[in-house]
């Protein structure tokens, strides 16, 4: 090997359409000594790579045409994805003629070469047996796989394969371990019965069925009877060069196509890595016992394997035990570990074709990475095509996260469905909350008609966490605040990164900077001509930030916080003028710090009003790890002389109450509400039912609207009587607030459509109608009253900026201290 060949640019025909196709066109490109990628047939998205080109009218299994295009393009390294070209030999067919390609030749492609011809079985798997962690892919390996690690050694399922029912059936008998029943032959993807049960007879019955009764044909023939392994699978990829070995970080997918695996199989619905069960000690067991085993193996009968070899393994109570031999990229294990590799794809590629791979270092980043797929409606059955697909721009400004594309195309220049699985969001984070935390907030902003993924990836990883703890010595060492838990580092840098979130909210006439000691407002510099009246609030966010901290999701919170005392000061007719946070936290995270300020900002922006200043204090002793509790004061003015609502001298009976909508449960009700989801077995990262495009938990952290541009305006030509902000207690208990005694709300339950979000908590908790009224806002979160001879023009004016308002009732006379407000006809909620 000269060093010109070592160090020649490439040009690569990188063959296959899929997400894994899409994740190596993507990796590759980032090379410096990669020329130009082309993509046969490619997808709706690689070929928007730099370096990259689609060939759409060529496919993997146009041999001659491809080795004629690559021989035209002077290509000089062939990538093929798919393991169908591998085993039919394309990779002879280009190095016979002289173009270097990454995979095995034909000889050593046949470790996977009979579970190519008995891929449909997928799917087919009885699931209650699936659903304790394991996958059938190892139902479908080679009997020449299994010879072949008999011979070496390499720890596996037992099995035996049988021609002769007599035979069979007597072996069936001498086992003391659960079996697995595969006819050998092509049996359109029915042949392999797991079983159901403990009960032998059982299986005599099917062995029955399968080799006299003949139910899958000719393919009953020859039965393979194996022993049935349990415990949890990894995913091992190995660069292979013949000799040297170098395995990326072991990652685990999910098969079945709904979550709590159930359902039938995929091709794998999600992936992450690294996985907690795949210790150090684990890792060089599977190189020492499998993996190191099979490529001398292969090597010595002449086959040696050049490229990547996937193993599944199975980490079984007796040890790693293989499952199967794939002889190239994993999707999605693919689309999860490039984003981890630390290094250059194509140099390693070049140096497993050309002998060199022990001269090359493949290391991975200390970090998480996760994969979630998005699938057409009815996968892994019959799915529609041709569907338009829509990503919002923000899902491509998400650093470290990636969008890669499986089943896509172009159609007339829009992007459609083309597959069944249709596009995988992958992210990297420091942590795998994080990385989950980015992965599904990209899901959230990717579209098609019947899309569907699972929320619970990584599920083995977060039920399994545990936290050991050891005695040992403690040096004597000098005491530091940080020591004690309260890191005065981390509140600096804080308070540095958000001095400048902060002063994007300055109002005319204030005065403050993060970081000072207060921050004052001048009131005539802001357009207060006469003395104002000065109203204040203080409010905090409760234990809707404990879905927070469980989603990693923290900018809303933020949101929250604003809105509720904005709203408070905003119903006594004053404009915010100011706000003040405090966040009490276990530890602060900085990240998470910016995060929830990043929506404290853009709450003061939707209020108008001035972040001056806030107090952040770490309380370990005081606050559960990992929470945090928020609390905020606003203060504002009313105009030149106005007179503070409500103005109940002015009110009368006949007044109208005309309600604003609520953008969901706001930030009360949520002790509740996680009991709710917790008795429905729901996780927070499943599909909501009431919003099934968006998980339990991104619904529930819709945040709280924040109603002052709206109604400022229309409180200032004096047209609103009162205007009441449904928090906790509901429209009961927050309308009377602003009534005179005399008076009650007699609000009509029927005058609006109760948010399917309530209705589903209602329904699920079996909460009393009484009891929701008392709780949420049910879909109204401002109400305002209004004399009749002024609801039209209230109502038009609100319209006019794209607000829904409802008439939801109308004032009557109270008498003597009798209830404030009456719901009538509130059985509809139960409709």
């Amino acid at each position: 090997m000269t060093a010109r060949t070592k160090n020649q640019s490439l040009r690569i025909l990188l063959i296959g359409g899929g997400a894994r196709d899409h994740a190596l066109a993507w990796k590759l490109s980032q090379s410096t000594r990669v020329e130009t990628i082309l993509c046969a047939p490619g997808n709706g998205a690689t070929g928007n790579i730099s370096k990259a080109t689609n060939v759409p009218h060529l496919s993997p299994d146009q041999h001659a045409g491809l080795l004629t295009f690559a021989t035209e393009s002077t290509v000089n390294l062939v990538v093929v994805g798919p393991e169908v070209p591998l085993v039919a030999g394309i990779v002879d067919v280009f190095e016979s003629n002289g173009i270097q390609c990454f995979g095995p030749n034909k000889a050593a492609a046949s470790m996977e070469g009979s579970k190519v011809s008995l891929r449909g079985i997928r799917g087919i798997i009885h699931t209650p047996f699936l659903s304790r962690g394991i996958t059938a892919d190892f139902l479908i390996n080679s009997v020449a796989a299994k010879d072949f690690m008999a011979r070496h050694h390499i720890p596996t399922a037992r099995y035996r394969n049988f021609n002769d029912y007599a035979e069979a059936r007597k072996h069936l008998e001498s086992v003391d371990y659960k079996v697995v029943l595969k006819a050998d032959g092509l049996a359109a993807g029915k042949g392999v019965i797991l079983p159901s049960s403990d009960s032998r007879q059982e299986m005599y019955i099917n062995l029955h069925k399968t080799m006299i009764d003949k139910q899958f044909g000719s393919a009953g023939n020859e039965v393979v009877i194996e022993e049935y392994l349990e415990g949890q699978e990894l995913s091992f990829l190995s660069f292979v060069d013949g000799y040297t070995i170098k395995s990326l970080v072991p990652a685990q997918d999910h098969k079945q196509i709904f979550d709590h695996d159930q359902g039938p199989n995929t091709g794998g619905m999600g992936c992450y890595a690294p996985t907690p069960i795949a210790s150090e000690k684990l890792i060089d067991e599977v190189h020492r016992t499998i993996l190191q085993p099979t490529v001398d193996g292969m090597r010595k009968e002449r086959m040696p394997f050049k490229g990547l070899l996937f193993t599944g393994i199975m980490v079984t109570k007796e040890g790693p035990k293989v499952l199967e031999y794939n002889i190239r990229f994993g999707d999605p294990e693919t689309q999860t570990l490039l984003p981890l590799l630390d290094g250059d794809l194509a140099e390693i590629m070049s140096a497993c074709t050309n002998g060199y791979l022990d001269a090359i270092d493949v290391k991975c980043k200390p970090a998480s990475c996760v994969t979630v797929v998005a699938a057409a409606r009815g996968y892994p059955g019959p799915y529609p095509t041709g569907d338009p697909i829509t990503i919002d721009a923000e899902a491509y400004d998400a650093k470290d996260t990636q969008i890669f594309h499986a089943g896509t195309s172009l159609t007339s220049g829009a992007l459609t469905t083309a597959g069944g699985r249709v596009v995988a969001a992958t992210a990297v984070a420091p942590d795998l909350e994080t990385a989950l935390s980015k992965v599904y907030n990209t899901m959230s902003k990717i579209h098609f008609d019947g899309m569907h993924y699972r929320r619970d990836i990584a599920h083995r990883a977060l039920s399994h966490r545990s936290v050991s703890a050891s005695n040992h010595e403690r040096p004597e060492v000098s005491l530091t605040y940080a020591s004690a838990g309260v890191s005065i580092d981390a509140g600096t840098e804080l308070v540095n990164r958000i001095k400048s979130l902060a002063a994007s909210t300055r109002q005319f006439g204030s005065e403050s900077s993060i970081g000072g000691f207060g921050g004052q407002v001048d009131l005539a510099v802001a357009g207060y001509e006469q003395s104002p009246i000065i109203s204040s609030g203080v409010d905090g966010v409760g234990t809707k930030s404990r879905l927070a901290v469980r989603m990693n999701k923290h900018n809303s919170i933020g949101v929250d916080l604003v809105a509720m005392v904005a709203n408070d000061i905003l119903t006594e007719g004053a404009e915010p003028l100011w706000l003040m946070d405090t966040m009490n936290l276990h530890k602060l995270d900085v990240e998470i710090g910016v995060s929830i300020i990043e929506g404290v900002v853009n709450g003061c922006i939707q209020a108008n009003c001035n972040l001056a200043g806030g107090e952040t204090a770490e309380l370990g002793d005081v606050i559960q790890k990992d929470h945090y509790i928020l609390d905020a004061s606003c203060s504002g003015a009313l105009r030149n002389g106005r007179k503070p609502l409500p103005w109940k001298d002015e009110m009368k009976e006949g007044d109208v109450l005309l309600g604003l909508r609520s953008s969901g449960p706001h930030s009360n009700g949520y002790s509740l509400i996680q009991k709710i989801i917790e008795r429905s077995n729901l996780g927070f990262t499943s599909p909501a039912p009431w919003e099934p495009s968006t998980s339990v938990g991104l619904s529930l952290l819709t945040p709280t609207k924040i109603y002052v541009r709206l109604l400022l305006s229309l409180f200032e030509k004096d047209l609103v009587k009162g205007a009441a902000h449904i928090t906790g207690g509901g429209l009961v208990e927050n309308l009377p607030r602003i009534l005179p005694k005399g008076l009650r709300a007699e609000v009509e339950a029927k005058s609006w459509r109760v948010p399917e979000v309530f209705r589903w908590l209602k329904r699920e908790g079996n909460v009393e109608k009484e009891e929701m009224a008392r709780v949420f806002n049910m879909g109204i979160g401002m109400v305002l009253t209004v004399a009749e001879g002024y609801v039209s023009e209230v109502t038009k004016i609100l319209e006019e900026k794209g607000e829904t308002v409802m008439r939801i009732g109308r004032l009557v006379e109270r008498e003597g201290e009798g209830v404030g407000c009456v719901i009538r006809d509130i059985e509809v909620w139960d409709q």
